[in-house]
């Protein structure tokens, strides 16, 4: 997938999602403390020198939450080094009363939110770089890739919380799976779709588009590390967590 050099340094992303913090099981599993895998993804990407985390849903298990937690969160996103993109799952819309509008969120200043702090996309006018997703706004059933955006910068990321299908099935009312497919991927001309919803890492698609799910960091223990090359290459990894 290349392009025409414009720039002189790669760009890295860290992508993470179905991170569930909270108070109970994970919490449990974690020694007590349920923000310890967020911090396990937000450690790893300093450690390759991230320059954007993107966390692909299901970044809370809940939209009822304490407020010392949701601040504890707040707090370890707000202290990282790099940007630090969120996209509401369907565990946690972007209700009122969702985590992501805590007062301790818009302490963060390189927290973007979308759905919330930006509706739809977030430029990063230094890196050529557009972000775009669908935020899930409430429980029922959306489509997370539909009416994609037109690419206006070098590089597009399209991030995505939902179940993949090679067809989309829509055909039973009551299936609330978020469903997308290889059509509406490839429609979306992306240079990387990030995906959330599924817990264990893998790539799907066609391969018109790289598209991958990260998996979550307590099954999966890993994270993709993608590069955006100043050569117009996109390379895909996964990296164990640190």
């Amino acid at each position: 997938m290349s392009k025409t050099a414009k720039t002189t340094n790669d760009i890295v992303l860290l992508h993470s999602s179905d991170i569930h913090v909270d108070d109970g099981f994970t919490a449990r599993a974690n020694e007590g403390d349920g923000t310890n895998p967020l911090r396990d993804v937000l450690r790893t990407a300093a450690s390759v020198n991230a320059d954007i985390v993107l966390l692909v849903g299901d970044v809370f298990e809940h939209n009822r939450l304490a407020d010392d937690i949701i601040s504890k969160a707040a707090k370890i996103m707000g202290d990282a080094e790099m940007h630090v993109v969120a996209l509401p799952g369907n565990h946690d819309p972007a209700t009122p009363s969702s985590p992501w509008h805590h007062q301790s969120m818009a302490e963060a200043n390189k927290l973007h939110i979308l759905g919330v702090t930006h509706k739809r996309a977030i430029l990063f006018p230094e890196f050529d770089l557009e972000i775009w997703g669908r935020a899930h706004y409430d429980y029922d059933d959306m489509n997370p890739l539909a009416k994609p955006l037109r690419r206006k910068t070098r590089w597009q990321v399209a991030l995505a919380h939902g179940h993949y299908e090679p067809v989309a099935d829509r055909r039973t009312a009551l299936r609330a799976s978020w469903l997308f497919d290889d059509a509406e991927l490839d429609a979306t001309g992306a240079d990387y779709v990030a995906l959330g919803h599924w817990n264990r890492p893998i790539k799907v698609g066609k391969g018109v588009v790289p598209a991958y799910y990260s998996g979550s960091p307590d099954l999966a223990k890993t994270v993709n590390i993608i590069r955006l090359t100043a050569g117009g290459e996109v390379k895909v990894k996964r990296r164990k967590l640190s």
